[in-house]
């Protein structure tokens, strides 16, 4: 049994099967092009600045500046996360292209997009948060 068949036979373990697949994929490509101990800093800097941006709420000079300095990482996140989407943002769109071929003779015609993001939410979530990627 072919692959379009089993999914025209099994449209919800289908999706539930390809999802996982392309989360685990995905999850491995931002596994290995994230720079995890600099994200990790930035996250813990910006943690503090929070804390301290709390104490500092009536302090309109003070809250200017440490916004200011919670900004300045922004540009090295943004780097990060177009690494990620330069390398799968084609594959994908070609994958999205064949699943929605694929789909529109089963019985998940008009929300087989919707089972795909909820599965590959709750598997990315979970692969996340073991690989420590949040």
């Amino acid at each position: 049994m072919d692959i379009i068949n089993f999914i025209q036979t099994s449209p919800l373990l289908g999706i539930f099967i390809i999802s996982v697949a392309i989360t685990i994929i995905m999850t491995g490509i931002r596994f290995f092009l994230t720079d995890r101990k600099m994200m990790r800093e930035i996250k813990e800097k910006q943690k503090w600045i929070r804390e301290e941006m709390k104490k500092y709420k009536h302090d309109a000079e003070k809250l200017a500046d440490l916004n200011k300095q919670m900004m300045e990482h922004f540009p090295t996140q943004m780097k990060q996360s177009l690494k990620i989407m330069m390398v799968t943002i084609i594959p994908m769109i070609i994958l999205i292209g064949w699943l929605r071929t694929t789909f529109e003779a089963t019985a998940l015609a008009g929300t087989w997009i919707w089972w795909y993001i909820l599965f590959s939410m709750i598997v990315g979530i979970a692969l996340g948060k073991m690989f420590k990627l949040d």
